[in-house]
C-alpha cells in the first residue's frame, strides 16, 4: 500500500437496543469484558497501521468518549473527533471526515464490530486503491449485507445485497472496509434510502460496479456488540481467548457457558480457540 492508511471509527447511534444503559452513555463505551468496546476497533486499526484517526460520534454522551481517550497519546495514537449531528447513515457519518482522510486512504470500522482475526499491514500491501471489504461466512446470510465473490482466490466482488431474501452466498460483509479517497466522490452521488439515510451498501456497490471492489475472508470469530446478547456474547468469547480455555475443555467457566449457549457469536460460526 503505497498511500498512507487512516482510520475512522463510527460510533455514532442512539443504541436503543442496549437501552437503558445507553441513557447515561455512549454503547460503545460500554464493557467487552475488560474493556471499553470502542478499545476493540482502535486496536483493530492500529494494528492495520492506522495511528491517525477520528472517531465519529453522536452529540449525546460525545464528551464521555473525549473524557476517556483524549488525545490518544497513551494509547500510542493520533485521535480526532467530529460530531454527526442527526443520524443520517453510515455513508453520512463517513463523509463528515473527508477533510480529515483528504488524499490518503482510510480504514472504516464500526465502533460496535470486534474482531478476533488480525489484520496487519502485511495482509494490505496489495491494496493500491477502490475498495476492499472482510467477509465472513454466516449460517443466516439473510441478516446481513451479503457479498457475490466470482473468483474466491482472486477475491472479485461483483454484487453486494442488503439483507436478501434469497441471498446469493453466505458471505456476509462485516463492519470493516477500506477506501481510497474516491470513496467521498461516491457517498455525494447518494440519494437517501427508504429509512432516509445514505447506506454503505451503495457506496459499496458503486466501487463493485467500476470493478474496483476486493475483499479479505475472515478466518476466526467476529461479531457486533449492538444488543444485549451480542454484548454478553462478545464479553465471554474475549473473556475465553484470554483465559485460553479450550473448545473441548472439560471445565468451563461461566463466561464459556454464555458464549457457546447457541454455538454462535453475532450470526457467525464460532471457532474453536487456536
Amino acid at each position: 500500500m503505497a498511500k498512507r492508511l487512516k482510520g475512522v471509527i463510527l460510533a455514532g447511534g442512539t443504541g436503543s437496543r442496549l437501552y437503558p444503559l445507553t441513557k447515561v452513555t455512549n454503547k460503545h463505551l460500554l464493557p467487552v469484558y475488560d474493556k471499553p468496546m470502542i478499545y476493540y476497533p482502535l486496536e483493530t486499526l492500529k494494528k492495520m497501521g492506522c495511528k491517525d484517526i477520528m472517531i465519529v460520534s453522536g452529540r449525546e454522551h460525545c464528551g464521555d468518549i473525549l473524557n476517556l481517550l483524549g488525545s490518544g497519546r497513551e494509547m500510542g495514537l493520533k485521535l480526532s473527533y467530529e460530531i454527526q449531528d442527526e443520524a443520517g447513515g453510515i455513508a453520512h457519518a463517513l463523509g463528515l471526515t473527508e477533510r480529515f482522510v483528504g488524499s490518503s486512504n482510510v480504514a472504516v470500522c464500526l465502533g460496535d464490530n470486534i474482531f478476533d482475526d488480525e489484520i496487519t499491514t502485511n495482509d494490505l500491501e496489495d491494496f493500491s486503491g477502490g475498495s476492499r471489504i472482510f467477509l465472513k461466512e454466516v449460517h443466516d446470510p439473510q441478516r446481513f449485507g451479503v457479498a457475490e465473490v466470482r473468483n474466491v482466490d482472486k477475491c472479485s466482488v461483483i454484487s453486494i445485497e442488503e439483507k436478501p431474501n434469497k441471498p446469493k452466498s453466505n458471505l456476509c460483509v462485516t463492519g470493516l472496509y477500506i477506501y481510497d479517497s474516491n470513496v467521498f466522490n461516491y457517498i455525494k452521488s447518494l440519494t437517501p434510502s427508504d429509512r432516509g439515510e445514505l447506506e454503505i451498501t451503495d457506496v459499496n456497490n458503486f466501487y463493485v460496479r467500476d470493478g474496483l471492489m476486493s475483499c479479505h475472508f475472515l478466518e476466526s470469530w467476529w461479531s457486533d456488540a449492538g444488543t444485549f446478547e451480542s454484548l454478553l456474547k462478545a464479553s465471554s468469547l474475549v473473556a475465553n481467548k484470554k483465559l485460553c480455555i479450550c473448545e473441548d475443555s472439560k471445565t468451563v467457566s461461566e463466561p464459556r457457558l454464555a458464549a457457546s449457549a447457541s454455538g454462535e457469536f453475532g450470526g457467525t460460526t464460532q471457532h474453536s480457540e487456536k
